[in-house]
């Protein structure tokens, strides 16, 4: 199986552990890092913006990533989420079968 790590971002004040919980409960991951105080400048309506936010790093699999993006974008608080998947190339042989069990 392969796997993957999906990336997005919430704002400073979202619940993302409760959006963790759900997504590690459906299996639709297998583990969520949540990296607090994160500081992002983008373009936002024609102006740059900075905002603090929390970044998810979402460890599942490739036949997960379609399921994770609808329930993720349902619940998602942004009109414009993030949703950016990063193609795992290679794991050590437990943390493979740990995932994927997890994801089972």
């Amino acid at each position: 199986m392969k796997f993957a790590l999906v990336l997005t971002t919430v704002g400073a004040d979202f619940n993302a552990r409760e959006l963790a919980h759900t997504l590690v409960e459906l299996r639709l991951a297998a583990c969520v890092n949540i990296v607090p105080a994160v500081q992002s400048i983008y373009r936002w309506e024609g102006s740059v913006t900075e905002d603090g936010e929390q970044l998810l790093i979402i460890k599942t699999a490739e036949d997960r990533i379609a399921p994770l993006r609808e329930e993720l974008m349902r619940r998602h608080p942004y009109s414009v989420p993030e949703f950016v998947v990063l193609r795992v190339g290679e794991t050590s042989d437990s943390y493979g079968a740990w995932l994927l069990e997890s994801l089972s």
